[in-house]
């Protein structure tokens, strides 16, 4: 169930949030501090305190975040008096979708943008179910203003689904490779749109790498199997992804898997590419092009 603040000051049409009729959102007009810290004072603007999960540590732990549409941006701060973020997360790049079951806490947030052109993490939650509801819709909100800006053509159902979005899918696969000899690895492996990422842990911030998927009548492709020249695999369910460069090789662990991971290749491949997806063509990294440790 999705709950919203009273005194709304700012009402999307329903279709923005996929909700019943009667649903408006987002903001209070009315300045307010609640008990957890929370402070929101003008339509666009939303602070308050969430768990974040450490970087390095895996620890959570309290910090303050501040999202402002007039900024453009989310920040979150280490200690509640400094002045400076620790983080800026432009909402041009800015991703948040439910995760409970990976972060382990029901009202788990993970929140993605970009920085220098690679993909960063962020795990939250919070205690109370219907303030991550706020921060996920407040988050959808500011996303909803920035491509009405971007996009000043667009109707708004045209931009509901670019507000927030769901990965395509997740899950555990093994790879190798460039040279397609070295043995193959497990990894966490999450495709958001036409980024494949790989992760040595499901919660970590950073990918170890990143591959663009672009579509069909750019020269991609997925086959099902590997070369029969590969050796090594512990899993027999192949993958092959065919690039205009290279070839990438997975495996995955059962045939489920295996046919879940073929259906949203095949998805992201029949999409024809928009030219801002040109632009992330020309700017994309490779899958190896960071060291596996």
């Amino acid at each position: 169930h999705f709950y919203f603040v009273h005194k709304v000051l700012l009402v999307l049409q329903s279709a923005v949030f996929g909700l019943g009729p009667s649903c408006t959102v987002l903001f209070s007009s009315d300045d307010r501090t609640s008990d957890d810290g929370f402070f929101c004072s003008l339509a666009g603007y939303r602070e308050g305190l969430l768990w974040k999960r450490g970087r390095d540590n895996g620890q959570f732990l309290s910090r303050k975040f501040v999202l402002s549409e007039r900024e453009g941006a989310l920040k979150y701060f280490n200690k509640n008096d400094a002045k400076e973020p620790k983080a800026i997360m432009k909402i041009e790049h800015l991703n948040a979708t439910f995760q409970p079951a990976k972060i382990g806490n029901p009202n788990g947030l993970q929140i993605t943008y970009l920085k220098d052109n690679s993909t960063r993490n962020i795990f939250v939650y919070h205690e109370d179910g219907k303030e991550i509801v706020d921060w996920y819709n407040a988050i959808r909100a500011a996303r909803f203003h920035y491509l009405q800006v971007a996009y000043p053509g667009a109707g708004d159902i045209d931009l509901v689904p670019k507000l927030t979005r769901n990965f395509l899918n997740e899950g555990f696969m093994e790879k190798t490779g460039p040279k397609h000899t070295e043995g193959f690895k497990k990894r966490w492996f999450t495709l958001d749109d036409r980024r494949l990422m790989y992760f040595k842990d499901p919660l970590d911030a950073f990918a170890r790498g990143e591959v663009f998927i672009g579509s069909k009548e750019n020269r991609y492709e997925v086959q099902e199997g590997l070369p029969s020249t590969v050796q090594g695999t512990h899993w027999q369910y192949g993958i092959t992804i065919v690039t205009p460069d290279r070839m990438f090789l997975f495996t995955c662990e059962n045939d489920v898997d295996h046919l879940e991971w073929i259906s949203a290749f095949r998805k992201v491949l029949s999409k024809p590419m928009l030219p801002q997806e040109y632009a992330a063509l020309k700017n994309g990294h490779d899958i190896d092009s960071v060291t596996i440790h």
